[in-house]
């Protein structure tokens, strides 16, 4: 792989920082070893040690994680190798006093960074859980279970009869060999989905079904070894196999299970949207997270387990969440990316020495475990593949990618001598046995997958699934809705069920009191037609995508009144948009009322208005099958925005989208937009792709002369049941869309839904194109 100069040269920098401070930390190590501060414990010595050490596994780890991922590699085994380097096998044979300096034996200056490794492992486990898609395990089917099963079974049975002959050398208690298989047998079963993933995505097969398969079946299987290693470290912890302690065990296991996936899962996602709606501080919905996953840890040790196994589970439990944004995801992943995993990675190559193996026989025996090992997964997983009817080329890329143990293998064999179920020198077998097969699993899977070809059925629904990579609908995360008691308020909330969900879109109900008296109050007539709305969206995907989606989370509330200044502190807990539905706010003028410039002004996000026009009576139109939505645009992105809008508003009721290409040149005396029309064919081309996404009917036409509101005036004339209109926020403390829209509202007998860009900040007026 070829590099950029500025690259190379960042990477060549960083290790060569890497190995400055190698040598300065040895040699402040030397200094400090004169000075007898080490010896003596006096001082920050101790506090220099941790720091430096630290210091040492972020620079050497993230430095080589870089070369390898510029080579395909993951930088996980940077991080590793990283910390083999800096341990007795380079850095302790080359230095042997300046690494015992650095990395001191000492139990009380040790315990400090192992301390943060433990840590580690767990906030991996909680990390690894939050990325088990279990939603793309349902949609997948059968296929992948039985490459689960038999890519477990054939795997652990070579594990636990390998550690049946293994030296008693190589075993802290050689009457334990019945643990020692077991764990051994499911160090050898896992997989790490992390890795896998990685090479799926790189090779673009993460939609394709094999993908999904390969994807799945490594979610299952980590969930399924990690349940095992629970009972295993159990039965580490009563010394011996006994049936009843093991029987308990089981039982204590699945009746957490249970209890995590039932009422704990609800539980969760209770906590996680009360911190997130009611706390003020910042980082709180990641402190919750972690505190959920330290009880969870907690009550997994007391009913005799490892705490990893709370740890991953809370991770799930997180990840399914409905109310964790990315955004939020996003934080708790840097600060376990950026610390925890290159110290944990670190620590474990510190604790294999590559040195053991200049012994002919533990080197023998390491080359024995790696074959071991990668037939045992390989045909495991090929066996599975076959059985699940797939051709010989897929059950190979199967084979390919379960090989890949990776992280998990490390944590695995981490606990495994941290409880004193593997000698040191078997650590650094297993050690050396993941890095080999890590290492040549992303080639192999490549290789295996390049050789798959991609049917047209297959190559038509990636294409339409990868629009949703830069669509605006599918991005969206969680909605804020303000309506009132009006029909324009109940409609709004109708659409906004639409939208949402098709997603099982989070979605919180702000609804007005309505002081009129000659008004009848319908107080849950807004929640009622949104709840329809999405109920009705929510089917139509089910059935043409055939996946499950979640119902819609709904929070409603009855609000007195609503300014800038209560929309600014709801918004404040992360929405993607926000829905304004209320009656008369607009002036005689065809101006917006100070009260909605108000309530505007505290949100800076993608607004949509929904608007009654200004010679529209009280109906509320039907979006049955075969009525229009009319979209016009004129090629910028917020139009582009309005269309995927509309579109997602049609497809659960089988409506039609009309898209009207307008050009505002031609009204202003300039010449037409382009004379071949190929960049206005070339928008509508782009929106008529995002409508074969949805499977919506679309209608296309160009007008480029004529003023554009008497253009699109003229087209609602023919039929259109609403209009849905992309604008720009202009510069000024009232709301101002331009012209166009004004004029539309004005003159338009339909309800008009604007969608507006962001608000725009002061130093940034005029940075986004203007809209129809």
């Amino acid at each position: 792989m070829a590099w950029q100069t500025p690259t190379r040269s960042i990477v060549l920098a960083m290790l060569s920082c890497a190995l400055v401070a190698v040598a300065a930390s040895a040699s402040w190590a030397v200094e400090a070893q004169t000075a007898g501060t080490v010896a003596s414990g006096m001082g920050g010595s101790a506090e220099g040690i941790f720091v430096a050490e630290i210091v040492l596994l972020l620079l050497v780890g993230r430095g080589l994680g870089e070369v390898l991922q510029r080579y395909g590699q993951p930088a996980i085994m940077g991080q590793l190798i990283g910390g083999i380097l800096l341990g007795p096998s380079l850095f302790g044979w080359l230095w042997p006093s300046a690494q015992h300096l650095i990395f001191p034996s000492d139990p009380e200056q040790k315990g400090m960074i192992d301390a943060v490794s433990q840590l580690g492992i767990l906030m991996l486990l909680l990390l690894t859980g939050m990325e088990m898609d279990l939603r793309l395990v349902r949609r997948v089917g059968a296929a992948c279970f039985s490459i689960s099963v038999t890519g477990i079974v054939l795997p652990f049975v070579c594990g636990f009869a390998l550690a049946q002959v293994l030296p008693d050398a190589l075993l802290p208690d050689a009457t334990q060999r019945t643990v020692a298989g077991l764990f051994l047998g499911t160090a050898l079963s896992i997989s790490s989905v992390k890795i896998v993933a990685m090479v799926v995505r790189e090779m673009n097969f993460m939609r394709r079904n094999l993908g999904q398969v390969i994807i799945s079946s490594a979610i299952i299987e980590d969930t399924i070894g990690w349940l095992i290693i629970a009972i295993t470290f159990g039965i580490a912890t009563n010394g011996r196999l006994e049936l009843v302690p093991l029987m308990t065990t089981v039982a204590e296991v699945a009746l957490f299970m249970v209890f995590s996936f039932t009422v704990g899962r609800r539980l969760v996602f209770t906590l996680i949207r009360w911190t997130n709606d009611a706390f003020r501080s910042e980082f709180a919905v990641i402190t919750m997270i972690l505190i959920i996953m330290g009880v969870m840890a907690l009550i997994t040790n007391l009913i005799g387990v490892h705490t990893v196994l709370g740890a991953f589970v809370a991770g799930i439990l997180v990840g399914e969440s409905p109310i964790l944004s990315s955004h939020i995801e996003g934080q708790l992943r840097g600060v376990i990316t950026a610390l925890f995993m290159p110290i944990f990675f670190g620590m474990a190559g510190l604790s294999a020495d590559l040195t053991v193996l200049a012994d002919p026989t533990l080197a023998m025996l390491t080359a024995a475990l790696v074959v071991i090992a990668s037939v045992g997964k390989f045909g495991g997983a090929f066996v599975g593949g076959k059985l699940a009817g797939m051709s010989f080329k897929e059950a190979t890329a199967v084979g390919s990618a379960m090989n890949a143990r990776g992280s998990t293998e490390v944590i695995v064999a981490s606990i495994g001598l941290s409880m004193n179920i593997v000698s040191h020198n078997l650590f650094t077998m297993i050690v050396t046995m993941a890095v080999i097969t890590t290492l040549a699993m992303p080639p192999m899977l490549r290789w295996a997958l390049g050789r798959l070809p991609i049917s047209p059925d297959e190559q038509q629904r990636v294409e339409r699934e990868a629009l949703d990579e830069y669509g605006f609908v599918s991005k969206l995360e969680r909605l804020l809705v303000l309506v009132d008691d009006s029909r324009i308020g109940k409609f709004t909330a109708y659409l906004a069920g639409l939208v949402g969900g098709g997603s099982g879109m989070p979605t919180t109900l702000l609804h007005l009191k309505d002081g009129r008296i000659d008004r009848p109050a319908d107080t849950r007539g807004p929640e009622r037609t949104l709840k329809k709305g999405a109920e009705r969206s929510a089917r139509v995907v089910k059935r043409t995508e055939h996946t499950l989606v979640d119902k819609v989370h709904l929070t409603a509330r009855t609000e007195s009144e609503a300014t800038g200044e209560t929309i600014a502190e709801e918004a404040r807990k992360g929405y993607g948009m926000l829905l304004v539905g209320l009656d008369d706010v607009l002036t005689a003028k065809g101006a917006f009322t100070p009260t909605l410039n108000d309530i505007a002004g505290g949100f800076e996000g993608p607004l949509c208005l929904v608007l009654n026009g200004g010679n529209a009576d009280d109906r509320m139109p039907t979006l049955k099958a075969g009525a229009s939505i009319l979209v016009p645009v004129n090629g910028t992105e917020v139009a582009r925005r309005a269309a995927d809008f509309a579109l997602a508003l049609a497809r659960p009721n089988r409506a039609r989208v009309k898209v009207l290409y307008v050009s505002q040149g031609a009204a202003r005396g300039h010449k037409p937009t382009s004379v071949s029309h190929r960049r206005e064919e070339a928008v509508l081309k782009d929106i008529a792709d995002l409508a074969s996404r949805y499977g919506v009917p679309v209608d296309t036409a160009i007008h480029t002369h004529g003023i554009p509101d008497q253009v699109i005036i003229s087209e609602v004339a023919k039929g259109a049941a609403i209009v849905v209109m992309g604008v720009t926020r202009r510069s000024g403390k009232d709301l101002f869309f331009g012209d166009t829209a004004s004029a539309v509202l004005a003159t338009c007998n339909r309800p008009v839904v604007l969608l507006a860009s962001g608000r725009i900040k002061r130093g940034n007026a005029g940075n986004e194109p203007a809209a129809v």
